[in-house]
């Protein structure tokens, strides 16, 4: 890996967890009409972590599921996260979540966000899933001492409040959590966790074609139309009745209707995947093989890859590169070489981009918007965990069961009051966060 350069070797432009778990395209060349029903009880529209999620729920309730997806099932992000596996809370310090909504409130979202991450491994142990799934703990990199400090008061109230483990590791110990001298030591959640997102994925698919879901690729949603025995949903060419509808698409919201467009802005995450590093080389570099992260407000996140000598390495977007392009992702490389120089000679193997959903208030949503549309949204970046968490709730509250409540009903659903600026606005609103990370202002 040259410095600041993706590498001279062939690369793969598409997820590494691809090599492995390719998306399912079964769709055929034929028109939807002669691939979709007429009717079914419930339509969920999205077929990532939280669309099978709730379908998984709503077919083993006896429920007449179709799930559909604009292109093969699980393009979106759920098959392009790095697979980090944390509480959902890492958006808002508590004490934040606390002046905004009360110390009771808080304590509920984030003892929720304990319970997001407790409920995949029980997920994944009860259906059998094989896809490396491991309580590894998460390294957070402190970038200016003044972080360190603010860290620290932010996991104390975090135990304080919901109970959750910490340790924090100050710079002059922190060569046994990581072999790099860009941080001012950092902070552990030893009960975080990373899985194989394709391999995840392809385990909740599986469990729900076996419950008698009904899955169906390369069929996008073109409207949704409420009248009084439910919803009319339009493909092209084609249209069906249902009893209800849940959209589940994050950052891939498009074609169910005004209301959640107004709400979710698409935001662009890359990664890098490195080809096979030497074993002293990963053993220094990452003796704990966690999960990892830093302080900054644009901030980079990296992992060792599940069973390999590699490592997956993500942030934002490069804009106004062309989407694909080696230059696109060379930011990427020349932040993973600041934390370990000793990768100069490691070619980029994989580059891979995908898009979060954003809300304005940086918060997740689930509910029903005034037309009856149950939607599960909204994860900013935070979406293995609560993709999955939301998606269950959501399916339990359609079911009408009271296992649907969360702590996380009834926030308002602010729309973005700028929403159709949005594609400017991102990069000079990075930009800015950019500037103050360098700057320490």
């Amino acid at each position: 890996m040259a410095r600041g350069q993706a590498g001279t070797a062939a690369i793969a432009r598409q997820p590494y967890w691809w090599d492995r778990t390719p998306p399912r395209d079964p769709a055929l060349p034929i028109p939807l009409s002669a691939r979709l029903p007429r009717q079914a009880d419930v339509l969920v529209v999205g077929s990532g972590f939280t669309g099978l999620s709730a379908a998984l729920i709503l077919a083993r309730a006896g429920r007449q599921v179709l799930v559909v997806d604009a292109g093969p099932l699980g393009f979106g992000a759920s098959t392009r996260n790095g697979g980090q596996v944390g509480s959902g809370n890492q958006k808002f310090r508590v004490a934040s979540l606390i002046a905004m909504f009360g110390a009771r409130k808080a304590e509920e979202m984030l003892r929720e966000g304990v319970e997001m991450l407790d409920g995949i491994e029980r997920l994944v142990a009860d259906e059998g899933i094989d896809c490396a799934f491991v309580r590894c703990g998460r390294f957070r990199g402190a970038m200016r001492p003044a972080h360190y400090e603010a860290m620290a008061r932010d996991m104390e109230d975090l135990a304080r409040h919901a109970g959750v483990a910490f340790e924090m590791v100050p710079k002059g110990e922190q060569h046994r959590e990581i072999g790099s001298d860009l941080f001012f030591g950092g902070s552990i959640l030893p009960d975080d966790a990373s899985l194989d997102p394709g391999l995840y994925h392809a385990g909740l698919l599986a469990r729900v074609a076996a419950a008698g879901g009904r899955l169906e690729s390369r069929a996008p949603v073109r409207a949704i139309e409420t009248g009084s025995g439910g919803h009319t949903v339009r493909f092209d060419g084609h249209q069906m009745q249902t009893r209800a509808v849940l959209v589940a698409t994050n950052g891939y919201t498009a074609g169910v209707g005004a209301y959640l467009r107004r709400r979710i802005v698409p935001i662009v995450s890359a990664q890098i995947a490195t080809g096979p590093v030497p074993d002293a080389v990963m053993d220094r570099a990452m003796p704990r093989r966690r999960v990892y992260g830093n302080s900054n407000r644009v901030f980079f996140y990296f992992r060792p890859a599940p069973g390999a000598n590699r490592i997956v390495f993500g942030g934002r977007a490069a804009h106004f590169r062309r989407e694909g392009a080696p230059s696109a992702f060379a930011h990427l490389a020349r932040e993973l070489l600041s934390v370990f120089p000793d990768l100069g000679g490691i070619p980029v193997t994989h580059t891979f981009s995908g898009a979060i959903g954003y809300t304005h208030d940086n918060f997740p949503h689930l509910g029903q918007d005034r037309d009856g549309v149950f939607h599960a949204l909204g994860y900013c970046g935070t979406g293995v965990s609560r993709a999955t968490h939301f998606g269950r709730k959501i399916a339990l509250r359609m079911l009408g069961r009271p296992e649907g409540a969360s702590a996380f009903d009834h926030l308002p659903f602010p729309g973005h009051p700028l929403r159709a600026l949005a594609p400017l606005g991102v990069p000079l609103v990075e930009g800015w966060y950019r500037l103050r990370d360098r700057t320490g202002f």
